[in-house]
């Protein structure tokens, strides 16, 4: 069976367990064995950790790129984490972000993450930017919603920064001497962080397009190194995971692995109202629009973080209604008087929230 779920549909809770047990299976067990160190968590990922920044370093030749390093202020190890995992950060002016890391699992001294600007975005990628050598930031993590599992064969595929979660995996393919093949994507080839990078993998192994040269690609172009009874991993943006996974039915993988780094597309959507309850001010919600995107018109400096449901950030509390929880993060305790905004939506025409 294809491990591909339908487009805008919430993760079962069963499928990280199965995940759980591939990876105990899978992944820690070879992995160790090929000279990885198994360290065991002794500390929870929601514990808050005081981190400086020791390297910024420009990645990509139109500058909208950068890689920024952390480390420990006294010096110390940091927390293990494997490739696909991710930071939570807290920046100074409260908004929390997310980016993947993409350095070294090998390398506890420090933590590497590249943050593409974005000029028309809510502000974080500015903030983060704006970050000089010798600052701190409060970080929480390191978390994994998109897990390497060491396939025999595995097709690797990135769009511009979507590269970040896809190099320590490939990183982690050549150690384990894995069949694999990176295509990755971009606009041009100034727009495309750590191409000096993919220079020292092995040529036969990397394909760069770059819509400039090659013009947008198909399915097909994408999918032309999909292993048979193989895998396929993909990060970048909307439309090239949408394409890969429409086109996915049409190879002979068994199994579609793939991260966002934004909305997923609103599918099935219906139109609603909320009202706020502090001011009594009524919202409307599109139908092809989340809740969070209708409730920031308003309320520009409401949090957020993931907007894909598994963060938690932008919970808020529902008085009225029935919500349609899209979630994959509350307990069902917790949806009795609370939702996520991010994907979350309403089976009644109005919800009342505590905001």
């Amino acid at each position: 069976m294809k491990h591909v779920p339908p487009v805008g549909a919430p993760i079962d809770d069963r499928a990280i367990n199965v995940v759980a047990t591939v990876l105990d299976k899978f992944w820690l067990r070879p992995v160790t064995r090929k000279g990885y160190t198994d360290h065991r968590a002794v500390r929870s990922p929601d514990d808050p950790m005081t981190l400086v920044l020791t390297d910024r370093v420009v990645v990509a030749s139109d500058n909208d790129v950068v890689a920024l390093t952390f480390a420990d202020p006294g010096g110390g190890p940091l927390p293990a984490w494997q490739p696909g995992s991710h930071l939570d950060l807290h920046l100074p002016s409260g908004r929390r972000r997310q980016y993947s890391l993409c350095g070294d699992p090998q390398d506890r001294s420090r933590y590497r993450i590249a943050v593409r600007k974005i000029p028309t975005g809510g502000g974080g990628s500015l903030e983060m930017h704006a970050l000089a050598e010798g600052d701190t930031v409060t970080v929480r993590g390191p978390r994994n919603g998109f897990p390497f599992i060491p396939h025999p064969r595995v097709l690797y595929l990135a769009g511009g920064i979507g590269i970040t979660p896809i190099l320590p995996m490939v990183r982690a393919a050549q150690r384990l001497g894995l069949d694999w093949h990176f295509v990755y994507c971009g606009r041009s080839a100034d727009t495309i962080p750590f191409l000096d990078e993919m220079w020292q993998w092995d040529p036969a192994r990397v394909t760069i397009r770059l819509d400039d040269e090659h013009g947008i690609p198909t399915a097909d172009d994408l999918l032309r190194h999909a292993p048979r009874a193989g895998a396929v991993y993909v990060c970048g943006p909307p439309p090239m995971i949408e394409t890969v996974r429409h086109g996915f039915g049409r190879t002979d993988s068994s199994a579609l692995y793939f991260e966002r780094f934004s909305a997923p597309p609103v599918v099935d959507g219906s139109p609603f109202e909320v009202e706020l309850a502090g001011t009594g001010e009524v919202v409307s919600v599109a139908a092809d629009e989340t809740l969070l995107q209708a409730l920031t018109r308003v309320r520009p400096d409401i949090a957020y973080s993931c907007r894909q449901g598994f963060c938690g950030t932008c919970k808020i509390g529902v008085l009225a209604g029935a919500p349609d929880h899209r979630d994959n993060r509350l307990t069902d305790d917790e949806r009795q008087s609370s939702m996520l905004t991010c994907v979350s939506r309403s089976l009644s025409p109005r919800l009342v929230l505590d905001a």
